[in-house]
């Protein structure tokens, strides 16, 4: 697996070399840069399966270069000593987030998490997917009415989309407003071949006709919906298929 290293300061780039070296053999790192522009230019002559980034550089930070770089596929493992960039981290489609010094089993995690990932992505490239889950087929679920509930096919169902507390359910023909969080639904459909793919969506698996790669990766629903996936459920997202 591929990497750049990228940090304004040549000691913390040394010393994440030298463990990648050690306690991460799999990694070759095939450049370094200490600012955004020189990441730019290294980006635009190799194509790595990871970027360790540091998030404060000179002129521009993590964020600006991420930006710079929409169609991604490389994964990205923040590396900072500021635990305040977790949230933008992961907004900015972050697949892991360690903290300065480097703990050797956070990193060592890191590394397998986005090996996971390159590994399932090349194994299920053209490749008809088959989900390893069916159950769809007999499921059905209940959602609340003001007079009782009504009674919904679970193979009908595309996805689910958070609203705050509610979740909206979108299904083969239209669509549900329910007063449930998407955690519920999460906790009532997971032995039914759905999986939680982003913080919003919950999509059934069975409806799921095309996955992209990108800086999150994506699906493409059998209506033709697009839906973001995100880096920290890619991995889980791959697993369903076989």
């Amino acid at each position: 697996m591929t990497a750049i290293v990228v940090d304004d300061e040549v000691n913390s780039r040394e010393i994440l070399k030298n463990y990648l070296k050690k306690y991460c053999p799999s990694v070759d790192v095939i450049g370094e840069a200490a600012s955004v522009r020189e990441t730019l230019t290294l980006l635009d002559s190799s194509d790595p399966d990871l970027l360790f980034l540091d998030v404060e550089m000179p002129y521009g930070n993590a964020f600006d270069l991420l930006e710079q770089v929409p169609d991604r596929t490389f994964e990205t493992v923040f590396v900072t000593a500021y635990d305040h960039y977790a949230v933008d981290a992961v907004n900015a489609q972050a697949t892991y987030y360690l903290l300065k010094p480097i703990a050797i089993d956070n990193l060592i995690k890191a590394v397998s998490h986005v090996s996971h990932i390159k590994e399932r992505e090349k194994e299920l490239q053209n490749k008809v997917l088959t989900p390893k889950i069916s159950a769809a087929a007999d499921g059905k679920i209940t959602i609340p009415q003001q007079d009782g509930f009504e009674v919904l096919k679970v193979s009908e169902i595309l996805y689910c989309q958070a609203d705050d507390n509610y979740t909206k359910i979108f299904l083969d023909q239209g669509q549900k407003l329910v007063s449930k969080t998407l955690k519920y639904f999460e906790d009532s459909l997971k032995e039914h071949g759905f999986v939680r793919i982003h913080k919003s969506y919950l999509v059934n698996v069975n409806s799921i006709i095309r996955y992209r790669k990108g800086k999150g990766g994506s699906v493409e629903l059998s209506s033709g919906k697009e839906l973001m996936v995100s880096s920290s459920k890619k991995g889980i997202l791959l697993d369903y298929f076989k």
